[in-house]
């Protein structure tokens, strides 16, 4: 272990405490859960590093291409801001509990650039097994020689989403490759009319317990008629037979989402908050 500023750098060795910590809260460490299973805790493997606070993992934060703290009281979020500010911000934004991001950001914002938008409530939700809305039948995992018909839809619900084209830098290689990634792995659903894509919705990330779902979005034209609702119904579907509990976070304000979210079965556990740069 190496220690800087008050954290330490976790390493392989540390692994089963660091999975005992997220398996505490599976729903929230999802995104960070999944790759620490794949991956374990080598940074060029994980993709970034794991950091810790106090000798029994008071504190536990992931940095990489998103900063995400995972657990922590104020002093070990302090310590987590106080190495952030020491490396320089290296990543596109800051996710995770909102009682968690908000106190780090807090600190970190008089350091850090200024952010393009910090979202300080988007509601955690989650399903455990089947939904109660009818799923869309004609939903269907993404094949892998039709990603050139589902890359625009994915380019049309970043853009709207995150409010950057994600293609921007380096002509959409990187975009590309990481969409490809999760069809190859089953990952990426859609409904298909013709050639067009109409609801896509995809399993960001996949733990033992959870499946989070992320990226939900219909076509301009054929929204209001309900295809979010038995779309987003129907990869709920798949996680329940993978025996995961299905779950998402969603911005307060996307009332809309809320509704159709609740309709299918969600309940809130939590909120989440995302500082984006």
């Amino acid at each position: 272990m190496l220690r800087l500023a008050g954290a330490r750098l976790l390493d392989d060795r540390d692994r089963g405490a660091v999975r005992a910590v997220l398996d505490a809260d599976p729903v929230a460490t999802c995104m960070v859960g999944a790759r620490v299973e794949l991956a374990g805790l080598d940074p060029w493997r994980l993709g970034g590093e794991m950091w810790a606070f106090g000798s029994r993992l008071d504190g536990l934060c992931f940095s990489g291409a998103n900063l995400v703290p995972l657990h922590g009281t104020k002093q070990a979020l302090r310590s987590f801001a106080d190495r952030a500010r020491r490396n320089g911000r290296g990543c596109s934004s800051i996710v995770g509990r909102a009682e968690l991001v908000l106190p780090l950001w807090q600190d970190l914002s008089g350091h850090w650039s200024r952010p393009r938008e910090v979202r300080a409530d988007q509601p955690l939700m989650v399903l455990a097994g089947s939904p109660s809305t009818a799923p869309d039948p004609h939903v269907r995992p993404v094949r892998l020689e039709e990603l050139d018909r589902y890359l625009p839809a994915a380019v049309a619900m970043f853009t709207e989403e995150v409010g950057v084209d994600p293609r921007v830098g380096d002509g959409g290689v990187g975009y590309r490759a990481r969409v490809a990634e999760l069809v190859q792995a089953g990952r990426a659903f859609a409904r298909f009319e013709g050639d067009e894509v109409v609801f896509k919705a995809e399993i960001g990330a996949l733990s033992r317990q959870v499946g989070q779902i992320q990226g939900v979005w219909v076509h301009p034209d054929r929204r209001g008629h309900g295809l979010g609702t038995i779309g987003t119904a129907a990869v709920t579907e798949r996680l329940a037979a993978m025996g995961r509990v299905s779950s998402l976070y969603v911005n307060g304000f996307n009332t809309v989402a809320r509704r159709a979210y609740a309709r299918i079965g969600f309940r809130q556990v939590g909120s989440f908050a995302t500082v984006l740069f």
